[in-house]
């Protein structure tokens, strides 16, 4: 039995339980920007990256460009099975995905073996999705905006992958909140494991915001308020983590 992953570097992530290979917002190659356009925040990524083979599923936490990212979709073969926000379902649709499912926050579903429970994830502006993924090698769960579900339940869970900075702009607060969701996260879930997702990757973001843009916080500080039981680990894009097995 063995859970492993590898960072892409933004919200991208390949997670494997055992054999079944699971992909998630993946932002492999190519500009993105957020409206009204790119003259307002644009991020360009330092390296392409090919899209990982033999995958099982595509998994989406939003619609946004940094998550479903329509030029990187654009490199997956159109019968590959995709579970997301309904936002991010709509993306896939357009582009022409065969067997697209979408979930609500509270909604359940399962493939291959992996239970996949949507949770209620960052209001941008709707509310879009985290995920709880329980599988008999392993089960985390991921969440890139920092969002919390009061919903969810305590337990145990061997990895929790979540931003650990802040990041935000004066007038509207911090859309990203890793610093102060960690520690909420260790309390409900105890993982065996942290990793640190979302400002990771070497993005390189230009435009009139990237000047207002702060970051609070780093992840070796918040990771070093965790309790000795959970280590942290601010992966780099490319390499392969075993977390369990």
């Amino acid at each position: 039995m063995t859970l492993a992953t590898t960072y892409f570097g933004a919200n991208g992530w390949l997670l494997e339980f055992d054999d079944l290979r699971v992909l998630v917002d993946p932002w492999l190659r190519g500009s993105l920007s957020f409206p009204p356009g790119g003259w307002m925040l644009k991020g360009e990524l330092p390296e392409q990256r090919p899209a990982p083979d033999q995958l099982d599923l595509l998994l989406l936490t939003q619609g946004l460009a940094d998550h479903a990212h329509p030029e990187s979709l654009d490199l997956l073969p159109r019968g590959l099975p995709v579970i997301g926000s309904v936002a991010a379902t709509q993306v896939v649709k357009k582009m022409g995905f065969e067997s697209v499912q979408a979930l609500k926050p509270g909604e359940c579903t399962t493939h291959k073996g992996l239970s996949v429970r949507a949770t209620s994830g960052a209001p941008v502006p709707t509310v879009e999705n985290g995920y709880l993924l329980e599988h008999a090698s392993g089960s985390l769960y991921l969440e890139p905006h920092g969002f919390l579900d009061p919903a969810l339940p305590p337990q145990p869970l061997d990895a929790v992958i979540t931003p650990m900075v802040d990041l935000g702009l004066p007038a509207l607060g911090a859309f990203v909140k890793g610093c102060s969701v960690v520690p909420q996260l260790v309390e409900r879930f105890q993982p065996s494991t942290v990793l640190a997702s979302t400002s990771g990757g070497d993005v390189r973001f230009s435009g009139a915001l990237t000047g207002l843009l702060q970051m609070q916080g780093s992840v070796a500080g918040t990771g070093a308020t965790l309790p000795d039981s959970s280590q942290w680990i601010d992966p780099t894009p490319g390499e392969r983590l075993v977390l369990k097995g």
